[in-house]
């Protein structure tokens, strides 16, 4: 696994122009963005809060993942275009080449290999939450959505680290993110009608206050 970040690509590539290694990502790579602050902090207060339910039942299986799209392209497939610039796509759909910014960590990736996608809600966390009781189907539609800010390009390894954390259990390196990280998981959390505990709820409206 090799981790490129762009300063260290500008130091070992001086012939090429650090302005083109460090441009900004466009405008449409990321998740559709979430509702902003005043709106998310309503949401939040509307949320019901419970106890964390069991992870009994349990299984990535029950949240079918991940789903065709379109022709051969599957959602991951999907963000992997979506948020990444000037990706190459196969006749399969993979994706060849790229280069994948990271909003956790502010790694720049260019082979999708190094890519994961992230739930930002994660599976198990959304069935302790709730979605114990959903069908089949309403677990494969949160598991490939891509109409909200659920679905995230990121570095692999922090997205392993982060597990099935809630907020007050983890939160992204790049603290200049926290901010849309806490308005996404509310906004996710209330699409869902999923429930949150009393320690989660006290670390999103600190992250909100980051805002």
């Amino acid at each position: 696994m090799k981790r490129t970040g762009r300063f260290a690509i500008a130091l070992t590539a001086a012939a090429v122009p650090v302005c083109a290694l460090v441009a900004p990502p466009a405008a449409t790579a990321a998740p559709p963005p979430p509702p902003g602050k005043e709106t998310a902090a309503k949401n939040l207060e509307a949320l019901t809060v419970a106890a964390e339910g069991s992870d009994s039942g349990y299984d990535r299986d029950k949240f079918p993942h991940w789903s065709t799209v379109s022709g051969s392209c599957n959602t991951r497939e999907e963000v992997l275009k979506r948020d990444g610039e000037d990706v190459q796509t196969g006749s399969d759909c993979a994706a060849e080449s790229g280069t994948w910014d990271s909003p956790y960590d502010g790694a720049t990736w260019t082979q999708a290999s190094d890519v994961d996608i992230d739930h930002m809600v994660a599976l198990a966390e959304a069935w302790r939450s709730g979605a114990s009781g959903w069908t089949t189907s309403e677990r494969e539609k949160f598991a490939n959505d891509l109409s909200s800010s659920q679905l995230w390009a990121v570095t692999d390894n922090v997205n392993q680290e982060k597990g099935d954390k809630d907020p007050a259990e983890w939160t992204p390196p790049l603290s200049s993110f926290h901010c849309t990280y806490a308005l996404s998981w509310i906004d996710v959390k209330f699409r869902y009608k999923l429930t949150v505990d009393t320690a989660e709820k006290d670390a999103l409206n600190r992250l909100l206050g980051t805002c």
